[in-house]
């Protein structure tokens, strides 16, 4: 390949990459009018194409026919071969015109004109008819005076002497016709290609109406952040489908944002009473010590197991709203198959310290599921805080596992009908029990756990005093293939 075939191969595609780059900058509406329009253009052109090309097999089929009907008397035959002469063909062009041309042709390719015809240049297939190796044969010519012609060569054989005879007709009508209907396809070609021009931009601007608005909305939410903004979405289509999908974006969006403002607020309102007696507690101590006026060592004692309380209670509440905030492990790559029971009992040895006058009995079947293992421990653990927090001294926890069930049941005073909707709502405390320590997210925590690990919880209350909260997680009695079945902890 040449330099030059091979820089003119680079520069086509070049010129076509910028072509291409140029139509992608154009607007969607008229991208959308340009491809309708070559689209049409296209369809036109190759129907148009299609029609001549029909209608100029039609007018030869005609041609062919009316030569193939054309009979030659045998006395005009006789007078052409009579008279032939080995002259310059060109002698007869002011011979007077015909609408067909007879000629004979002879073996060894000569010709002889007939009275009133004009000369046809004689080609090999008709000299193989003059020598018999074909009975006709039928082609497109040209006169000696560069006339197109349609000619059909038959073979003679009289006495002996072999000859053929070609008759000719003029395309002039033919090609007459043939460029008055190029013509008129070519009127119409554009006539169709500027109308599908114009009914594409109005269909893209029809169609993409809905587009526009849906923009504009867009546009309106990053500007404002108003995301009450809706847009209605009527039909069935992919743009209704489209405004219904931004609607309920927007609608989640709203309610994360709602769910965050609220958590926030949430979190200041409960973050503001420790920090104030904790605040009051250091300023006791600071005065004390400025003042040189030391406080009585009992006193000091409790305030500073208070301000370590507090800050225990600040960190718990810190750690709380560090787990409801946690976002779910990307691509869910912290889930496994993990024994539940085994959890539980290590959640159980925990509480034991935590409750060392209770009696908490556990009685535990093997059970699966999958989960994060750290945050369905904090879950389990949270129950049995709870349970530990309402027992009353010297009372009984009773933990039962079986069927993927989960059931922590204390003796303590229980919680009212009215209150146990709001028991996993964040930072809901009973008011019962807001002089006890706690953040009012443990149970909070526990559902969203159970949620991500497509089971649910729910407390009630006992039958005989107390409160009943109920895990429940699906999964199987029976560890994977691989994993190890370890007995359940007691």
């Amino acid at each position: 390949m040449s330099t030059a075939t091979t820089h003119g191969g680079v520069a086509a595609e070049g010129a076509r990459s910028r072509l291409g780059a140029r139509i992608a900058r154009l607007p969607l509406r008229s991208r959308l009018t340009l491809l309708t329009a070559a689209a049409v253009a296209v369809a036109v052109a190759v129907s148009a194409l299609a029609c001549w090309l029909l209608a100029r097999a039609q007018l030869l089929d005609e041609v062919d026919s009316s030569l193939q009907n054309v009979s030659v008397p045998a006395d005009y035959l006789q007078l052409t071969y009579a008279n032939c002469q080995p002259t310059d063909p060109t002698e007869s062009k002011n011979a007077p015109p015909s609408y067909y041309n007879v000629q004979i042709v002879q073996v060894d390719g000569s010709r002889c004109i007939g009275p009133n015809s004009q000369p046809v240049q004689v080609q090999r297939a008709d000299v193989a008819v003059a020598q018999g190796l074909a009975r006709d044969t039928l082609h497109d010519a040209v006169t000696t005076g560069g006339a197109d012609v349609r000619v059909l060569t038959k073979h003679i054989g009289v006495q002996g002497v072999q000859f053929a005879v070609s008759i000719s007709r003029p395309l002039t009508e033919v090609d007459s016709a043939l460029n008055r209907l190029a013509l008129l396809l070519v009127a119409v070609a554009g006539l169709g290609v500027v109308g599908a021009g114009t009914a594409g931009l109005v269909i893209a601007r029809s169609g993409l109406k809905p587009v526009d608005r849906l923009a504009d909305a867009v546009e309106q939410v990053a500007r404002t952040e108003d995301l009450t903004i809706r847009i209605p979405a009527e039909g069935e289509d992919e743009i209704a489908r489209l405004s219904r999908s931004f609607n309920s974006m927007t609608a989640a969006l709203a309610a994360s944002r709602d769910l965050q403002q609220q958590l926030i607020a949430d979190a200041g309102h409960e973050l503001r009473t420790p920090l104030t007696s904790l605040r009051t507690n250091i300023d006791l101590l600071v005065r004390s010590e400025r003042s040189g006026r030391p406080i009585p060592p009992a006193d000091k004692e409790a305030l500073l197991a208070s301000v370590k309380a507090q800050m225990g209670e600040l960190a718990e509440l810190i750690g709380d709203l560090q787990e409801l905030s946690r976002p779910p492990a990307p691509g869910q790559s912290a889930v496994a198959v993990v024994a539940l029971h085994e959890i539980v009992g290590a959640a159980l040895e925990r509480a034991r310290l935590r409750g060392p006058s209770l009696t908490i009995a556990a009685d535990l079947d093997p059970w699966f599921v999958r989960a994060e293992p750290a945050p369905l421990e904090r879950a389990v653990v949270n129950l049995l805080d709870n349970a530990v927090k309402f027992s009353p001294p010297g009372g009984t926890v009773e933990v039962r596992l079986t069927g993927g069930e989960l059931t922590v049941r204390d003796h303590g005073p229980g919680i009212p009908q009215d209150e146990l909707p709001h028991v996993f709502e964040r930072f809901w405390r009973s008011p019962s029990a807001r002089s006890l320590p706690g953040s009012g997210l443990g149970l909070s925590i526990v559902a969203r756990t159970a949620e991500q690990a497509g089971g649910a919880v729910r407390l009630r209350s006992a039958d005989v005093g107390g409160t009943e909260a109920v895990l429940t997680l699906p999964g199987a009695a029976t560890p994977p293939p691989g994993m190890p079945g370890p007995p359940a902890p007691r």
